[in-house]
């Protein structure tokens, strides 16, 4: 973290999350995070630079269908019982980026996770919710359960909320992680972005307005994992999820930046904890 101004450095004036919104900050993306933790944020920018390339090579293997994996062995059996788990990537990915939670999960006894692609035409987040609902109903019929559970990264956590508060999911998702989901909006995403799945992730957007709307009686129990370190969400805060009708546990994870969150062991065993049922969550984790 960086170190305090002695009493005899001028003072800097107001901080960016005190400063006037002249719109600035949307021209300068992580303006505010690398005022504060610039040397980290560099780090961290570098790690998820290297995450990238690697995660390149195999992205294409996340566009084949998807192998059926056995679980663990009996010893490891963590997650027996548990219902079955989807994972859903974020804008412009695909499935690959859970290879290593979704084998976190299955050599932990999780016996049914599958990792789903939505469409890289699809410009709307109702409409992949929309497919998402058939899809779940064909897992709860094939596996015997009547719920699921969904982890989701980034956008993917948006999708599974809009089918969760505005499609009636609440039935069958028992669950929902998300990992860097910009529940409340990033200015990181130009306010003219081309593609609109993009802009809807930008704040006030009207789908984040109906996620904000009353959801009374949602049944589902939510927890958000964002980083404080997290580039691609400014603010950071926007990750964590507040919403008086929701049960939610926000979970901060320190130290690493958005693309390490799928993929860290640390923030995979929380995961996991989240996933085992109702249970007291750490409100912080160090994943430096």
């Amino acid at each position: 973290m960086a170190a305090q101004s002695s009493e005899s450095e001028p003072d800097p004036g107001p901080t960016p999350r005190d400063a006037p919104d002249d719109g600035r900050r949307d021209r300068i993306p992580g303006h505010a995070l690398w005022g504060r933790h610039g040397a980290e944020l560099a780090k961290v920018a570098a790690i998820d630079l290297a995450l990238f390339a690697g995660h390149l090579l195999l992205y294409p293997t996340g566009m084949l269908p998807e192998r059926a994996a056995q679980g663990a062995p009996p010893a490891e059996r963590e997650g027996h019982g548990q219902p079955p788990v989807l994972l859903l990537h974020g804008f412009v990915d695909n499935r690959s980026a859970f290879a290593l939670l979704r084998r976190s999960l299955l050599r932990h006894g999780w016996t049914r996770v599958q990792a789903l692609n939505y469409s890289p035409l699809t410009g709307d987040i109702r409409t992949a919710a929309a497919m998402l609902g058939p899809h779940i109903e064909r897992v709860c019929a094939e596996s015997g359960h009547e719920r699921v559970d969904i982890v989701g990264h980034s956008l993917g956590g948006l999708v599974a909320r809009y089918y969760i508060q505005r499609l009636g999911g609440d039935a069958r998702v028992r669950t929902l992680v998300t990992m860097g989901t910009p529940h409340a909006g990033t200015r990181a995403v130009p306010a003219l972005a081309p593609h609109p799945l993009a802009r809807q992730m930008r704040p006030g957007s009207p789908v984040l307005a109906e996620l904000a709307a009353p959801a009374p009686g949602c049944r589902t129990r939510f927890a958000a994992f964002w980083s404080d370190l997290d580039e691609f969400m400014i603010p950071v805060e926007s990750a964590r999820l507040e919403h008086p009708d929701l049960s939610v546990d926000n979970i901060q994870v320190r130290g690493i930046g958005h693309l390490a969150l799928p993929v860290h062991g640390s923030v995979a065993a929380e995961v996991r904890r989240a996933l085992s049922g109702p249970g007291p969550l750490p409100a912080a984790i160090d994943a430096a």
